[in-house]
């Protein structure tokens, strides 16, 4: 006897993922040609004055890649609401 599987529309893939990585591939291929460009202009600075730059271009990349993560699994560029009873959050 076949037995019919109940569709919910939260089971259905999301077209946000898919377009999340490409995005995310093009903002770390934009960040790494910026670090690039960056590189002639200080090669010729102290060492020390370079270390904080290089630090700053190290993390600084990942500011804009969180809303996007956030986005690709909830569809919304914040974090969902709290669910008040228990703590967590409506999407687990």
């Amino acid at each position: 006897m076949p037995v019919e599987i109940e569709k919910n529309p939260k089971d259905q893939p999301s077209w946000r993922k898919p377009i999340g990585m490409i995005f995310i591939l093009f903002l770390i291929l934009l960040w790494c040609g910026i670090a690039v460009t960056l590189i002639d202009h200080l090669d010729g600075l102290n060492f020390w004055i370079q270390l904080p730059i290089y630090i700053i271009l190290g993390i600084v990349w990942i500011f804009p890649i969180r809303p996007l993560l956030t986005w690709m699994n909830s569809g919304s560029f914040r974090h969902p609401p709290e669910n008040k009873e228990n703590g967590a959050s409506d999407e687990t």
